[in-house]
C-alpha cells in the first residue's frame, strides 16, 4: 500500500518503519505525504492504542532529500517546508502515543521527525543533528521551534547553529531523547514502553498528552485552569472508577483497553 513505508499492526500497536535504506531514508515529498497518510491510518484504526516509529538500515531520517529540494524554487521551498511543518504537526497531534524509536542518524528533517514524537528512544549508534546551516538553509520542519523547546533556548542555538552532529548519550544527557539502549534492543524496549502505557487508563493518557501539548505554550495561569478541566473531566469515566477501586481494594485494575 505505501511505497516507502512499511506498516502493520500487531497487539495493539502500529509499527511504522520508513523503508528507503538506498537514499538513507531522506524526506523527499512523497515521503512526508505518505507519512501523512499512515498516521492518519493508525489514528483511525481502534485496534492501535500505540504507534512506533523506526527506521531501515542505518538510518533513522538522514534528512530530507537534498537532490530534490535543490530544484526548488523560494516559492516551492515554501511549499515544501509547509508541507514538512503540517506532517509533523499531525504526528505530534496524533490522539495515541508516538515512540520514536531511533536506530541510526537523525539528522535534519529525520531530527525534526523524533522529535514531533511523544516519546525518544535512541540505539546507541543514533546520531542526532541539525546541520542545514551547512547547505546555506536553517531547519524547516520545526526544528527551530522544537529543539530549544526540549533542550533550551542556548543548546538549540548551539547546535543550530553549529550543525554539530551528537552521540545518543549527549542527545540524552541534553534532554533530546529519553533512554539510549543497545541496537538489538532497541525495538524490544520501544514496547516495553508502549506496553507499560498501554496498561494504564486510556482516557488518562488521551487526556495527559493532550493537556502537556495544549498546556507547555501557555502561561502558567491558564494552563492551570486547563490541567483543572482536563483532570475533573474524566471523574466521571468508568476508567477512574475501575483505577480508584482497584487502588482501594488491593487489586490489578483492568481497564478496558485489555
Amino acid at each position: 500500500m505505501y511505497e516507502n513505508l512499511n506498516f502493520e499492526v500487531k497487539n495493539k500497536i502500529a509499527y511504522i518503519k520508513i523503508n528507503r535504506p538506498k537514499a538513507l531514508n531522506a524526506l523527499n515529498s512523497a515521503v512526508l505525504d505518505e507519512l501523512y497518510a499512515v498516521f492518519s491510518e493508525a489514528s483511525s484504526n481502534d485496534e492501535v492504542m500505540a504507534i512506533i516509529l523506526t527506521g531501515e538500515g542505518k538510518a533513522f531520517v538522514a534528512g530530507a532529500d537534498i537532490a530534490e529540494m535543490n530544484k526548488l524554487t523560494a516559492l516551492e521551498g515554501k511549499e515544501m517546508m509547509a508541507k514538512g511543518h503540517a506532517v509533523m504537526n499531525f504526528i505530534e497531534s496524533v490522539n495515541k502515543p508516538v515512540i520514536a524509536a531511533v536506530n541510526g542518524f537523525a539528522l535534519g528533517g529525520g531530527c525534526e521527525l523524533a522529535m514531533a514524537c511523544d516519546i525518544r528512544i535512541a540505539s546507541e549508534n543514533a546520531k542526532f543533528g541539525q546541520p542545514e546551516v551547512n547547505l546555506g538553509i536553517i531547519p524547516g520542519f520545526g526544528g527551530t521551534q522544537r529543539l530549544p523547546r526540549l533542550v533550551g533556548k542556548g543548546m538549540g542555538k548551539y547546535l543550530i547553529m553549529t550543525g554539530e552532529m551528537i552521540s545518543a548519550d549527549e542527545a540524552a544527557r541534553i534532554g533530546l531523547v529519553e533512554k539510549v539502549v543497545p541496537a538489538e534492543e532497541l525495538i524490544g524496549t520501544a514496547e516495553k514502553v508502549a506496553k507499560t502505557i498501554l496498561e494504564k487508563a486510556p482516557i488518562a493518557i488521551t487526556a495527559a498528552k493532550s493537556t502537556i501539548d495544549i498546556g507547555y505554550n501557555l502561561d502558567m495561569a491558564a494552563a492551570s485552569r486547563l490541567e483543572i478541566e482536563a483532570c475533573a473531566a474524566p471523574f466521571s469515566s468508568d476508567d477512574r472508577k475501575e483505577g480508584m477501586g482497584a487502588f482501594l481494594e488491593k487489586r490489578q485494575a483492568k481497564f478496558n483497553n485489555k
